[in-house]
């Protein structure tokens, strides 16, 4: 059989994985210009790799099955070096967490790194092009399929026996196309996630960095919004993440070098109804709208007492953030946000701070916009030869499960 793989990255990763040592003929098609070019979960990836029932995903994706591919991304790291935990482990903190109205969230993590993650990249692709049945095609941009009852044809003109979209977030506005011209393929399309991304000192988390690492908690705001907690980074770093046309706002830690700030997400679920059908556009405009105000690929910063007031910042007090400020300005995130998010938001961390005292301080610092995109969900039984894996899908939010989704859909493929 003929396969194209649309995108190299960690959903693509498990099914090349999964089926590379059999007669099957595979081309990867991927719009950066090299391997070095290319990244796994996104424009930037912390290395943080879950194994949990309660996240990542709406697949149903057995404990062994993600475990073995934390093993797999660890194996091919340089050193073997990594940091590894279970959040909520210590029930004295799930029950202060819980008192106070949260839903802690379990799981294993497993933290290699942002630099070592990069190498881990390079290390797949070097493996896999020593196979003879796999091809890589960079600086190809696949720009339109044309689908046809036993084969799809590309926009290149190649004609493959079967086609897998593994192009992840980022890849939203190929997706689009796809939907537009396939509408059938949509499940749900009402889901956006919204929110900030924190930073605050080290000592203000210090009791919980030094306990679990990474602390993932939902909360009910009295808007009716679920907020939760996303990407928590002990003696992190803020970056910017670029898509097409948008930036918005991220973190990362790497295992070396270390910050005194520690940052994570919080993240307001936004879920809408008819004839809402378009939570990426909806995302996007947001962005779009607050890089407006920022200034053309920056992000703003505000201390949490001003994002409090509605007022814009002009001056930061005792935390200094990390992200250099040529990629920020100083003002109002208020200016782009709907009220009943920032009122989410701000319920979420007066809450929070009942649990760990400081974090509500005057001169911690909020950065907009973070975006999670929740994918379109995608019915991949409506065609037998055109399936989406991993993110694109809007089936997966995390490095294991985009893996893993990618692995399964391969053994369906062995299967038939």
């Amino acid at each position: 059989m003929k396969i194209a793989i649309i995108g190299f990255g960690a959903a693509a990763i498990g099914f090349i994985e999964r089926i590379k040592d059999t007669n099957n003929e595979i081309h990867i098609f991927e719009k950066s210009k090299d391997v070095y070019s290319s990244s796994i979960s996104g424009i930037r990836a912390d290395g943080k790799l879950f194994v949990s029932r309660e996240m990542g995903g709406d697949l149903d994706i057995a404990l062994s099955l993600q475990r073995k591919l934390v093993d797999f991304y660890i194996n091919k790291t340089k050193h073997k070096k990594f940091e590894k935990g279970i959040s909520f482990s210590n029930m004295e903190f799930y029950r202060k967490f819980y008192e106070k109205g949260f839903l802690p969230v379990l799981s294993e993590f497993y933290h290699i790194g942002t630099e070592q993650l990069k190498q881990v990249l390079y290390s797949i692709y070097e493996d896999l092009k020593t196979y003879k049945n796999i091809h890589f095609h960079f600086q190809e941009e696949i720009s339109n399929i044309e689908y046809k009852t036993g084969k799809v044809k590309l926009s290149n003109g190649e004609v493959f026996d079967k086609v897998i979209v593994s192009v992840g977030r980022s890849g939203h506005k190929f997706v689009k196309k796809m939907i537009n011209k396939f509408p059938e393929l949509i499940v749900d399309n009402t889901k956006v996630d919204l929110g900030i991304r924190f930073e605050l000192p080290d000592h203000i988390v210090e009791e919980l960095n030094k306990e679990m690492y990474e602390f993932k908690v939902k909360y009910k705001s009295k808007t009716g919004y679920m907020v939760r907690t996303f990407c928590n980074n002990p003696s992190g770093f803020v970056v910017t993440e670029n898509y097409e046309d948008f930036v918005t706002i991220n973190g990362h830690s790497k295992l070396k070098e270390k910050s005194k700030n520690t940052n994570f997400a919080i993240l307001t679920t936004v879920q809408l109804t008819q004839p809402f059908d378009d939570p990426i556009g909806y995302g996007s405009h947001i962005a779009k709208l607050t890089n407006i105000l920022a200034g053309e690929n920056k992000v703003i910063l505000q201390t949490y007492h001003h994002f409090k007031i509605s007022k814009r910042t002009k001056h930061l007090y005792r935390v200094s953030p990390t992200l250099d400020e040529k990629y920020y300005i100083l003002g109002d995130i208020n200016l782009a946000y709907p009220r009943r998010i920032a009122e989410s938001i701000i319920d979420f961390i007066e809450n929070l701070n009942k649990v760990i005292p400081g974090v509500a301080n005057d001169d911690n610092l909020l950065y907009a916009p973070e975006i999670k995109f929740y994918s379109n969900l995608l019915d991949n039984d409506k065609f037998e030869n055109l399936k989406f894996i991993g993110d694109c899908s809007g089936a997966t939010r995390s490095i294991i499960y985009a893996t893993a989704h990618g692995w399964l859909l391969a053994e369906e493929v062995l299967k038939s």
